[in-house]
């Protein structure tokens, strides 16, 4: 059940091993001979311009299609193998594949060959990797990654800066971002209201609206003119502080400047004044919308659900979707997750699974949130047998749950003596590099050898014998 990356990884160094091309050669993606295994066709598309048929790129397309990063790396090795001249498409496609797979270490690797082979990169590519190691909480090597591409034939733009700045912030590294912040002219860069909306997003993060109404001063000296994007993000401070008077005026602030609210403002509004227990109000404000020329949309229906469901009034939250209905409205699967949320919250799961088969019905496709919430909210009312039902579903839909749900599933599935589903949960857990923490190993281990053994010993003796 345990596999090592030094296969596929040598397969990559195996690639890398061959002498460069000469730089006058193009890089393309093509088949010198037609390889003994057949590749299904793709759908040709028109180009634009020439109105000629363009040949999609097999290889491309393929590494698309799988789910495996360790596939798509054997897929790279094969049309190499095959005479096939990987370029920037290749590369790219492959590095997405492994980076939203979390394969950091084949990441590297391909990346070592792009270096090599002096591959010409966009910025698009880096602005996805940098997402993706902050996502992963590998701040540092999201940093490496910006300072190195200029080896990589790709200029820094601001808006790679931009995103290295937002990963920086949510990585919970914001003295980082703001000595970084303070040295983009040396950079080459001139902030934009995005570099200033991150910033101010910092500094509210760390509760310091006045650092934050700083870097707003700043904005206008500079005569960088503030966003919707930077409005609501003072105001959806204040409101949750409390502070309605302060979000208030800032509403009114942007009106007068020409900035027109949007949706999300009058939720951030609404919210704040749900947060003071002021439901009532934060509804008359989103019936009085349309009015002040800014049509109702389903976040603020949301925000009225969402109070609902925290006072407990979950009936009255699941007639006001019926409300919404009415109006026409087309519930997503926002709002539907509300109300599982808190149907599973209360124990009641299986209520909650007929509000997940009925948004299916009507056609709305849930995501990854959805099934979290299911296997969460069957586990917690120890149906495990339901869980691993939704589990299966789950993972049909190319979604993962979080650690410590696979932890809570298979301790479950043991106690129930669902001994194979246990271990498919286990190898589905190993395909997407997780693994117990030692705390489980060692509840595990007393779940099924009782209290007298001493777990932490069994732990580590099974390690060894790994």
């Amino acid at each position: 059940m345990f596999h090592s990356r030094a296969k596929s990884i040598n397969l990559l160094r195996h690639c890398g091993s061959n002498p460069l091309q000469s730089h006058h050669q193009p890089y393309q993606t093509f088949r010198s001979n037609k390889p003994k295994t057949t590749i299904p066709r793709r759908r040709q598309r028109l180009h634009r311009s020439t109105a000629k048929l363009r040949r999609p790129i097999p290889f491309v397309s393929d590494v698309k299609e799988t789910q495996d990063p360790e596939e798509a790396l054997s897929l790279f090795h094969e049309y190499h193998q095959m005479g096939f001249k990987h370029d920037y498409p290749s590369y790219s496609a492959l590095l997405y594949k492994l980076a939203r797979r979390r394969n950091f270490e084949a990441v590297d690797a391909v990346l070592g060959l792009v270096r090599d082979r002096n591959i010409h990169c966009k910025d698009t590519l880096f602005i996805a990797l940098i997402q993706h190691y902050g996502k992963a909480d590998l701040v540092d090597k999201a940093v490496d990654l910006f300072h190195q591409m200029p080896s990589f034939n790709c200029v820094r733009t601001l808006q790679c800066f931009n995103e290295l700045l937002n990963v920086l912030v949510d990585g919970g590294r914001f003295s980082d971002a703001d000595e970084i912040f303070g040295r983009c002219s040396t950079l080459g860069f001139r902030p934009n209201s995005i570099s200033y909306n991150i910033m101010i997003k910092g500094w509210l993060q760390k509760g310091d609206w006045e650092e934050a109404w700083k870097v707003f001063d700043e904005m206008l000296e500079k005569k960088v003119q503030p966003s919707v994007v930077t409005y609501n993000s003072l105001i959806g401070f204040f409101g949750r502080k409390g502070e309605l008077e302060k979000a208030t005026g800032l509403f009114e602030d942007m009106r007068q400047k020409g900035k027109y609210p949007n949706a999300v403002t009058y939720a951030l509004l609404m919210e704040g004044l749900c947060l003071a227990g002021k439901h009532d109000e934060a509804k008359k404000i989103m019936f009085d919308m349309e009015y002040r020329g800014c049509k109702p949309r389903l976040v603020n229906y949301g925000v009225l659900m969402s109070d609902l469901g925290k006072k407990g009034k979950i009936e009255e939250a699941k007639s006001f979707l019926q409300e919404m209905k009415k109006r026409r409205f087309k519930p997503n699967v926002v709002i539907y997750n509300i109300l599982i949320n808190f149907l599973c919250k209360e124990g009641r799961a299986a209520e909650a699974y007929k509000v997940l088969v009925e948004m299916q019905v009507g056609g709305c496709e849930t995501n990854a949130a959805t099934f979290r919430m299911m296997v969460d909210g069957f586990c917690q009312i120890e149906d495990f047998e339901g869980a691993f039902k939704v589990l299966t579903a789950m993972l049909a839909n190319r979604h993962c749950p979080r650690l410590e749900t696979f932890e809570c599933l298979v301790t479950g599935l043991l106690k129930c003596g669902k001994i194979n589903d246990a271990c498919f949960v286990l190898e589905e857990m190993e395909k997407r590099n997780m693994h117990f923490h030692l705390e489980a190993w060692e509840a595990l281990v007393v779940d099924a050898c009782g209290e007298d053994i001493v777990a932490c010993d069994v732990v580590t003796e099974l390690g060894s014998a790994h």
